[in-house]
């Protein structure tokens, strides 16, 4: 009768063994379907970073681009602005010019006028 009861005691730890082994494998299962999914989302977010990066590098290009538009467009202004400087100093110029003109104008009316009645002392004989 004693042989009876170690056989059923190593008949249940038998039991129990095997629970347990199909409770770790069941386990390990788990885990390698945790680890392959933890990978799948460490290759996807390895993938987003790299687009991440690639848009900030074309968002450098383009503000780049931008920059180098705004120099060239500044530089297009400071142009204009010369130009207009010179616009407005000729326009002084060609004003100062034009009152000299009136003046002078003015002096050969009056010339002209003085002129016309110092002739007008003279008489000519007919021929």
């Amino acid at each position: 009768r004693g042989f009876a009861v170690v056989a059923s005691e190593v008949r249940s730890l038998a039991q129990r063994s095997a629970a347990a082994a199909r409770e770790i494998k069941t386990l390990i299962g788990s885990s390698v379907e945790k680890v392959e999914s933890g990978t799948r989302l460490v290759a996807d977010a390895g993938s987003t970073m790299n687009e991440i990066v690639a848009s900030v590098q074309r968002v450098n290009d383009i503000i780049s681009e931008i920059s180098a538009a705004a120099a060239e467009q500044s530089n297009g202004l400071g142009q204009v602005n010369g130009a207009v400087s010179d616009l407005d100093r000729m326009t002084q110029q060609n004003a100062a010019l034009v009152e000299e003109s009136a003046a002078a104008a003015e002096s050969l009316k009056d010339q002209a006028t003085r002129l016309s009645g110092l002739v007008a002392t003279f008489r000519l004989r007919a021929a």
